[in-house]
């Protein structure tokens, strides 16, 4: 057995499709979350912002420096450490609203395929229980189409209702 190096064990591992799925997943994760930060931070933070009557998260912070200022941008400019409880609060929301998104998502996904299993299990059935009948003497399982059961070899008539026949030979 040959060996394959370094770049032919990285190469078979790239290649799986368990990576690709993970990478394509990533980078989907990764739009999606510019997505879930702008309904945050254009959508719904102007919201509550609004209900709360006024009130900006930005703003909510303190400042380590022990000295108080009117905003965070203030603070910044005076270059003074702070702490950002309220920029912690709007990463948590857009946390919990990314879960819920996924989670509705996912739960979505589950019914459509739930469904599609559904109907691909009825559709099999359907063709399975179209194939094959009983035969009304031996309750042997024989074909649709078949006129004489193979196994007691009574003739079968469409109404089945005819007595068994053995041939005499």
């Amino acid at each position: 057995m040959a060996k394959k190096g370094f770049i032919g064990e990285f190469k078979e591992f790239i290649m799986r499709g368990n990576v690709m799925d993970l990478a394509v997943g990533v980078i989907i994760g990764g739009a999606f979350q510019s997505i879930v930060k702008s309904l945050v931070d254009d959508i719904i933070m102007p919201v509550i912002t609004k209900v709360t009557g006024g009130i900006n998260f930005e703003n909510w912070f303190i400042a380590l420096d022990g000295k108080s200022y009117e905003s965070f941008k203030e603070a910044v400019a005076a270059k003074a450490p702070t702490l950002n409880y309220g920029v912690f609060i709007t990463n948590v929301l857009q946390f919990l609203i990314m879960a819920l998104v996924i989670f509705m998502l996912v739960k979505f996904m589950n019914r459509v395929a739930e469904k599609t299993n559904t109907l691909k299990k009825q559709k099999e059935e359907a063709e399975e229980a179209a194939t094959t009948k009983d035969c009304p003497y031996c309750k042997s399982e024989i074909s649709i189409d078949a006129t004489r059961c193979p196994h007691c070899t009574s003739i079968l008539e469409e109404s089945e209702a005819s007595e068994p026949t053995f041939d005499e030979k």
